[in-house]
């Protein structure tokens, strides 16, 4: 692990990585396990001089899924909001009218809809 190399990083500021080739890697995987958590930084798996992957610490990672957001907050939000709006009294009144209505009644109602969709 004696060369480094510069990668592009999401705030602009590049990072500079110790490298390591596939094949010294694969050699000195035991080594590689050792070394990469006392070192308290990740090691960039190099294959034909090209980054491929990236070596980190278990407590590293842990650190980079605690910052990361959670994708699906926004959309539980949005589902939470849904469901509430659901649950007032028109929207039961408006589900039990759809739920009692006779198919010609459901038929006018779509011609009705679709009438509105053309203009």
């Amino acid at each position: 692990m004696s060369t480094s190399m510069l990668l592009p990083a999401r705030s602009g500021q590049p990072t500079r990585l110790q490298t390591m080739s596939s094949s010294d890697a694969k050699n000195g995987f035991a080594e590689l396990i050792e070394r990469v958590p006392r070192s308290t930084k990740p090691v960039l798996i190099t294959r034909n001089k090209r980054p491929a992957v990236v070596v980190l610490s278990v407590e590293e990672y842990q650190q980079l899924l605690d910052g990361a957001p959670n994708p699906l907050a926004p959309l539980r939000e949005r589902f939470a909001s849904i469901v509430a709006a659901m649950q007032t009294k028109p929207a039961k009144k408006a589900v039990n009218t759809l739920f009692a209505a006779t198919p010609a009644r459901l038929g006018k109602a779509a011609l009705k809809a679709a009438g509105k969709l053309r203009r």
